[in-house]
């Protein structure tokens, strides 16, 4: 089994609080998860008719056949039962690691917990393997990104393209399966059982053209009315859809860093795709070859290069700074990581070689920010690391 970084911290939270809640997007492995760091606790699925059932009629009853601590799978499925967690946690205040829950729908999954378990219940997020998790080594330290240069890196054995088109989901690369014909499948699933679950769309042909434009639109500046007019809904629609995408953790949206400059900046955000796989999927690309070759390969890996930096907070139990920075005139940085006492810009380049224009931006925020000697990075295509223009130049698996 692959080691997930975000064990360390379930273990931690499950000290601490009597219910700990584990969400992310389907199949990103929180049962596997869950079930290998709580070995000991009793398993039940409330996708199972016949407890969701007993959940749904009985929740008190339910609750109280568990004589210790319970992984509750899919707890969403039965959100009669928040009330009465709420009531057992509140009886038995000396209890910590007692209910672990576990949802797809995160959505669904965190409003039940605002409505009932505030302050009593952590809640962490599992998305899809990290590539460092692939590799099975630690998450890059972003405190030292920008500052020290790599040594000793090896390369994983797929290429870049080949790991972009795979994508990220524990099942392709536990069973070995054909990315395209599972992600098919995921994407269809996702359709048919959790977009309906929460909008009452009765067209799912229009959700899924409005999720292909987004793909098309990923590593862009998001223009929510152009997005609705191009697919033939209203803008309060189609912001409704994009938070529903955003909830599920099938895309991610970054702001704009606001600090002043002395220059107009733009205020809309960017719209990125969380796994390349999905998204390479969604774009109809067949191929690693045809990935390299496809207009949207500098988007596929800058999607890359921000869902990383992603997991690395997320897997963490953090929440990410992320951040881009673009003024009226396109002087603009991919991303900006905010550390609290410190702003780390990046710059993401698919480019298997660097040019000496790659920096210009970098050069730029440096001056603007009145700070000539501050961390940049630059993360690239290729497999050397090295510092250059006062950047430290990083190759795309060492993150």
């Amino acid at each position: 089994m692959i080691k997930r970084i975000l064990a360390d911290k379930l273990k931690k939270a499950a000290k601490q609080f009597p219910i700990v809640t584990v969400t992310g997007p389907r199949q990103s492995g929180k049962t596997t998860l869950v079930q290998d760091v709580f070995r000991n606790y009793q398993y039940v699925s409330l996708e199972t008719p016949d407890q969701r059932q007993f959940a749904l009629e009985e929740p008190r009853g339910f609750l109280d056949q568990f004589e210790g601590p319970v992984i509750l799978d899919e707890a969403q499925r039965a959100p009669e039962l928040f009330s009465w967690l709420q009531t057992l946690v509140d009886e038995h205040r000396d209890w910590t690691g007692r209910f672990v829950l576990t949802g797809s729908q995160n959505f669904l999954l965190l409003q039940s917990i605002s409505q009932s378990l505030a302050g009593r219940c952590a809640v962490l997020h599992l998305l899809p393997f990290s590539l460092a998790e692939l590799q099975g080594r630690k998450h890059i330290s972003l405190e030292t990104l920008g500052k020290t240069v790599p040594r000793a890196l090896k390369p994983p054995e797929k290429s870049l393209f080949e790991t972009l088109f795979t994508g990220f989901y524990p099942r392709i690369h536990d069973k070995g399966l054909p990315p395209r014909d599972w992600l098919a499948s995921y994407y269809q699933t996702y359709i048919e059982r959790d977009v309906r679950s929460v909008l009452n769309i009765g067209d799912v042909e229009t959700f899924g053209r409005f999720i292909r434009l987004c793909a098309g639109r990923s590593g862009q500046l998001l223009n929510l009315s152009g997005l609705a007019s191009d697919c033939g809904i209203s803008h309060t629609t189609a912001a409704r859809w994009l938070s529903v995408l955003e909830a599920g953790f099938i895309v991610t949206l970054l702001r704009p860093h606001y600090k002043n400059f002395g220059k107009r900046l733009i205020k809309s955000p960017k719209l990125y795709f969380l796994d390349t796989g999905l998204l390479c999927y969604l774009l109809q690309v067949r191929t690693p070859d045809e990935l390299f070759h496809r207009a949207e390969r500098g988007a596929v890996f800058e999607s890359f290069v921000v869902s990383e930096i992603y997991k690395n907070f997320m897997h963490r139990g953090e929440q990410p700074g992320l951040y881009f920075w673009r003024d009226a005139h396109g002087h603009e940085v991919d991303v900006v990581i905010d550390l609290g006492q410190e702003l780390i810009p990046v710059e993401a380049k698919s480019a298997q070689t660097i040019a000496s224009d790659s920096f210009e931006n970098l050069i730029y925020w440096r001056e603007m920010s009145g700070n000539e000697t501050a961390d940049t990075a630059l993360i690239y295509g290729g497999e050397q690391s090295f510092k250059r223009s006062g950047s430290v130049v990083y190759p795309w698996f060492s993150l």
